[in-house]
């Protein structure tokens, strides 16, 4: 009479070759695949569907191990249980056990990695890393996310809230994005303690009462063409790309990644594209004949994809290069980001072009919604005008 189980022995287990399922009894079978592969595989019968659980490969379990491992699950079974879901269920429950244990260092790390592409330059995302590691880190970096609270969060923002208002507030937010991301992946279940709407915002006061406005030291547009006059005499690059950041009007970053491909020299006009906009939105430069003069000399020499490389190949100027530039000019007294601030003044006071034409220069986004709504163009031809204005005015002093 035929064996029914333990059919196999070590021998024919090991010498078996041919591909295919030799049966061992009790739903237990060794199986080889095409290329020689041996594993184990136990099939059973659950509400009439035929089903298939893999135990593991020969190198793995012995016949004696297969054995156990088929008798575990036939146990399973006369209790009433799938095999397969209960092996789904654990494996779900290591995992959460695992993802409980993920750091809250490791979630803003991974939340970092997840989102820079989308961010608008490395220093954003090396701001982003500096605050999580100088303030929330030694509170509680090192702790399972799962175990962050109100009181820790505290802890972090508290000493910082009066004396580092701006600094505090970005902290919160980013907090608060990393515990969000952790919640969405599994690894956090609680409500978010750093959310600021209904609930911080009840144990802490807003910024706008812990902060007073501090605006960029600016040069009073009256004395603009004589700055303007002194800065021309200088032969350097910098000297170069802080004239046209003045007469553009634009901000340090877009100025100095300015590449040659955003150009129309032609239409005298440059675009710069939205992911280096403070606003997320593409943003059109008319540029007036002095800001010409400087691309057309430049160009002559151009050796780079950048308008103003640095000193590595196909890198632009440093960003700190205008900072060096002042001092050297013994006004430590000013800001690039100051001269934006001069310009609008100057368009105020001086000239009776509108406050929408000025704004859209200095690429402000619109605050009054329904204004926003409704504004399709960008001016551009008036803007073209206010440019060359100050373009003119810039230069008195020469």
């Amino acid at each position: 009479m035929a064996r029914t189980s333990n059919r196999l022995t070590a021998m024919t287990v090991q010498k078996a070759k041919e591909p295919g399922r030799y049966a061992d009894g009790g739903g237990l079978y060794l199986q080889i695949g095409p290329t020689g592969g041996k594993s184990w595989l136990f099939r059973y019968t659950r509400q009439g569907k035929a089903r298939e659980m893999g135990l593991g490969a020969l190198n793995v379990l012995s016949l004696a191990e297969a054995r156990e491992a088929a008798a575990s699950v036939r146990r399973t079974l006369a209790a009433g249980h799938d095999p397969l879901d209960v092996r789904k269920a654990e494996r779900q429950q290591q995992e959460t056990q695992a993802s409980n244990g993920m750091t809250f260092s490791e979630c803003a790390s991974a939340y970092i990695e997840a989102h820079k592409s989308g961010w608008r330059n490395e220093k954003h995302v090396a701001q982003w890393s500096s605050t999580i590691k100088t303030y929330a880190a030694p509170i509680f970096g090192t702790l399972p996310v799962q175990a962050i609270n109100l009181e820790m969060v505290l802890k972090v923002l508290e000493p910082i809230w009066h004396t580092k208002p701006e600094t505090a507030a970005r902290l919160r937010g980013r907090i608060e994005a990393v515990l969000d991301w952790a919640a969405v992946r599994g690894h956090r279940s609680s409500d978010n303690p750093a959310r600021w709407k209904g609930h911080l915002d009840k144990l802490l006061p807003p910024r706008s009462k812990v902060q007073s406005v501090q605006h960029h030291p600016a040069l009073p547009y009256e004395e603009i063409g004589a700055f303007m006059s002194e800065l021309r005499q200088r032969e350097e690059g910098a000297a170069r790309a802080l004239e046209f950041t003045i007469l553009t009007a634009s901000r340090t970053s877009e100025a100095l990644n300015a590449r040659w491909d955003e150009f129309d020299l032609n239409a005298k006009v440059w675009r710069i594209p939205g992911k280096r906009m403070k606003a997320g939105k593409d943003h059109r430069i008319p540029l007036s004949e002095a800001a010409m003069t400087i691309l057309t000399r430049t160009a002559e020499i151009r050796q780079s994809a950048f308008v103003f490389p640095g000193q590595r190949k196909e890198r632009p100027l440093s960003n700190m290069v205008f900072l060096q530039l002042l001092k050297r000019m013994k006004r430590p007294d000013l800001t690039t980001h100051g001269f934006r601030s001069t310009f609008r003044d100057w368009a105020a006071e001086r000239t009776a072009f509108s406050r929408e034409v000025a704004e859209m220069a200095l690429a402000h986004t619109i605050g009054d919604k329904v204004e926003a709504a409704y504004r399709r163009g960008d001016l551009f031809e008036k803007r073209r005008e206010l440019m060359a204005s100050w373009a003119d005015f810039c230069s008195i002093g020469d």
